[in-house]
């Protein structure tokens, strides 16, 4: 008489095929679990995206939303310090970018469950910050839906800096998604312009009998000379890019107002190179002053001493910044 097992292929004991069907069963019952996980947790975040754009996470929620799988979405998380006491205005500055970019995808027509924004603030999620080795704030991240962030998942805010449009780009490098930033109504910028008409207008309008002072060489030369300043300052580049006014330092509270690359700079840093320039230019003016006039010989050589001590130390000061940005320059002047 056969066996028990002869009527099964590869001659497999009765015994191994039950365990081999609750295995199965198991395994089935427990990918079964992963997608109702799954289908709970995206439902739990675009529940909380339909009130807020920026999701606030503590620990437990970042831990568990952010981290842990399973997750089919990719998350960008900015850690910041809002509170009063940390004294972060830049955080501050960066929130109100990121609000513009996260409104933009939360009512564009491209919204989906693919992409949210959260946030986690030092108070709420300190560990957070521990778990992840970070000492300062803010900083962006992005967690993509499958597998680690990599170095490029991390926002170079230092360069680049954070306004909406140039962390919009930094998105859609990581996720393909592309964000248009819709940035509320300014209308400050007009109201500017309509008074600085009014002003003139009515500086014409009182002085319609005698406008001689717009031939005025020296005022269109003042004037002139504040758009160089301001260009040359980068005030531009500050427009474009919106970096942030200084950078302090979480660790000893150093504030930093030269920024230590040659790729980007503070806004401190333009108003100090704006000085400096405008400095050197007196200097030079008082020099130019100084050989030109006809008056008082120990008065033009003053003037003449003092336009060189302005040139000759703000240059050196101006030189010694360059050098601080421009690693390995060799060349300094009084100030190394």
């Amino acid at each position: 008489m056969a066996s028990v097992s002869s009527g099964f292929p590869f001659n497999l004991p009765v015994a191994s095929l039950l365990l081999i069907l609750l295995l199965c069963l198991h395994s089935g019952g427990g990918q079964k679990k992963k997608e109702n996980m799954l289908v709970e947790k995206v439902d739990q975040m675009m529940e909380w995206s339909s009130r807020r754009s920026v999701i606030r996470m503590n620990g437990d929620k970042f831990r568990r939303f952010v981290k842990a799988p399973p997750r089919n979405y990719s998350v960008i998380v900015m850690f910041t310090a809002l509170q009063p006491q940390r004294q972060c205005s830049v955080c501050r500055q960066a929130n109100e970018e990121y609000q513009v970019l996260a409104n933009s995808w939360r009512y564009s027509s491209a919204f989906c469950n693919k992409l949210f924004f959260t946030v986690v603030d030092y108070d709420e999620g300190a560990d957070v910050f521990q778990q992840l080795n970070m000492n300062s704030a803010p900083t962006f991240m992005h967690f993509p839906a499958k597998g680690k962030p990599k170095r490029a998942d991390t926002f170079d805010l230092q360069r680049i800096g954070f306004a909406s449009e140039q962390l919009a780009k930094w998105i859609a490098d990581r996720t393909d998604v592309q964000i248009r930033v819709f940035r509320p109504p300014n209308y400050s910028g007009t109201i500017a312009l309509a008074l600085l008409v009014s002003l003139v207008g009515g500086l014409l309008y009182l002085r319609r009998n005698n406008l001689e002072f717009i031939y005025n060489k020296t005022g269109w030369a003042m004037a002139a000379l504040c758009v160089v300043f301001a260009m040359t300052s980068g005030q531009m580049w500050n427009h474009i890019r919106g970096p942030p006014y200084a950078h302090k330092n979480p660790q000893n509270g150093q504030v930093s107002y030269i920024h230590g690359s040659s790729q980007a700079q503070f806004v401190a840093e333009s108003h100090i190179i704006l000085l400096l320039n405008a400095a050197i230019t007196m200097g030079m003016v008082l020099l130019n002053e100084a050989a030109t006039s006809k008056g008082d010989v120990g008065k033009r050589r003053i003037i003449c001493l003092v336009g060189l001590g302005l040139v000759v130390f703000f240059f050196s000061f101006l030189l010694s910044i360059f050098r601080s940005k421009y690693h390995g320059y060799p060349y300094s002047f009084l100030i190394k």
